[in-house]
């Protein structure tokens, strides 16, 4: 048996592939019916939609902790940090930032996890920008 399958194998591996075979090849008929012919367009893709990261207001969280939330977080500068955090203490809320969603989303846990270390009710939301 074993004779029998190498015998096989030698006679497998020395017989060349078939090629499959080839269809004719046809000439185009002339089409002499009113057809529609489609252009092709061009396809445009939109800017990914853009979410601001917000953060609220909440009677307990030191206004120093969200300064260096800001600064550490979203990169700004001392002066920045407390007019954002001001106008969140005034309006009840404040953009701290714009990016595309995924990045918003990573953001708003960053803060939300460190108001959670520090064990301050500091919240952190993102949404659309219209």
């Amino acid at each position: 048996m074993r004779r029998a399958a190498l015998a096989r194998m030698n006679f497998m591996a020395t017989t060349p592939p078939s090629l499959p075979p080839t269809p004719p090849v046809r000439s185009p008929a002339v089409d002499d019916s009113d057809s529609v012919v489609l252009e092709r367009r061009t396809q445009r893709t939109e800017p990914p939609r853009m979410y601001q990261v917000l953060m609220l207001n909440d009677d307990y969280t030191p206004m120093e902790f969200v300064v260096v939330v800001l600064q550490e977080f979203f990169g700004k500068d001392r002066e920045t940090a407390t007019q954002i955090m001001l106008k969140i203490h005034l309006d009840g809320r404040g953009v701290c930032g714009v990016y595309s969603r995924d990045v918003a989303a990573t953001k708003v846990e960053q803060v939300l996890a460190a108001a959670h270390q520090a064990g301050h009710p500091l919240q952190a939301v993102s949404e659309p920008v219209e």
